[in-house]
């Protein structure tokens, strides 16, 4: 009967519609504790969130709030529940979910400081966890990785300030193996530069956290340095954000005098002022390739890492200027 209701293909297709429809009569449904029992699957994903700093008391990034919805509503499709919980950095905050047959497998979104968690993320890969990551598509993660094609991006960006006519560029952000996606967008950053004759210069970096703040007291300092610029490639829209309220405090006219590009095109981008152009990710993209994926991992089918593609979205913080 079990075997009827769950449409397997073991049972006879007349058979199966009688027994359903008996089922449905007498307002039958299958235990899933008791089906997991037996299958040694929860039919659970947890999802995991790394906290970070916002200006809000919901301490998750915004990038990720869409892609929650996104896979809850994904999982939801495929019969799976979701458990959504903070990432805690104990030696055995992933193996816990496993071994208690809390969940079938694991979704991790975000990592903050990449080496404080690689060498966890590589143990649980050693033992053949089943887990998924987005963001951090290192070659040591091969198989547990879903990100974006960050290089690229970071080559669209600057390449379409180039096209405007803006030649000393800065880059806002952290380009080190503590953040393998800013490191990535920086790369494309300066092979973009390199392409077009520039020189990449020391003196237009500034690293910068993924907030808001961080991105204001980057712009503050840039000015106060007396560096000429006429363009910021921020690597994350929150980074952008605090860029805009920066020079719009200073006086400085964006898109006139300077131009600004995001990354990530949050919802508030489209409603700043002036509205931001930013690299945009697709969650929803996003969101069923890590599903997917992972349940390849649960299924024992094998699985490669992937990047997904992305966008520029031009909106009023670009404007150019003749060369």
């Amino acid at each position: 009967m079990s075997r009827a209701l769950r449409n397997s293909p073991l049972v006879n297709p007349e058979t199966r519609k009688m027994v359903q429809k008996i089922a449905r009569e007498m307002n039958y449904r299958v235990d899933r504790s008791a089906s997991g029992l037996r299958s040694q699957q929860s039919k659970t994903i947890a999802l995991l969130l790394f906290e970070d700093p916002t200006t809000d008391t919901s301490q998750i990034n915004s990038f990720f709030l869409p892609m929650l919805g996104h896979i809850t509503r994904y999982a939801a499709t495929l019969g799976y529940d979701v458990l959504i919980s903070f990432q805690q950095l104990s030696d055995d905050w992933i193996s816990q979910y496993l071994a208690s047959n809390r969940a079938d497998g694991i979704i991790l979104l975000g990592y903050g400081d990449y080496r404080l968690i690689s060498s966890k993320l590589n143990k649980l890969q050693d033992e053949g966890a089943h887990f998924i990551i987005f963001g951090a598509t290192t070659p040591e993660l091969e198989g547990h990785a879903v990100g974006g094609q960050n290089q690229k991006g970071g080559e669209l960006a600057t390449g379409h300030l180039i096209g405007l006519g803006r030649y000393k560029i800065a880059f806002f952000g952290e380009a080190s193996d503590d953040c393998p996606e800013f490191k990535m967008r920086y790369q494309g950053f300066c092979d973009a530069l390199s392409a077009a004759g520039l020189p990449v210069r020391e003196d237009l970096y500034i690293e910068s956290k993924n907030d808001e703040t961080s991105g204001f007291e980057a712009t503050t300092k840039l000015l106060e340095s007396g560096v000429e610029f006429d363009a910021i490639f921020a690597a994350t829209d929150l980074i952008a954000f605090g860029v805009l309220k920066c020079l719009r405090k200073s006086g400085v006219r964006v898109p006139s005098d300077v131009s600004v590009v995001g990354y990530d095109d949050l919802p508030a981008a489209s409603y700043f002022s002036p509205s931001l152009t930013t690299v945009r990710q697709d969650t929803q993209l996003a969101a069923q390739t890590l599903v997917d994926n992972l349940l390849k991992r649960i299924n024992g089918n094998p699985v490669e890492s992937c990047l997904l593609p992305i966008s520029l979205i031009v909106r009023g913080s670009c404007g150019g200027r003749k060369p």
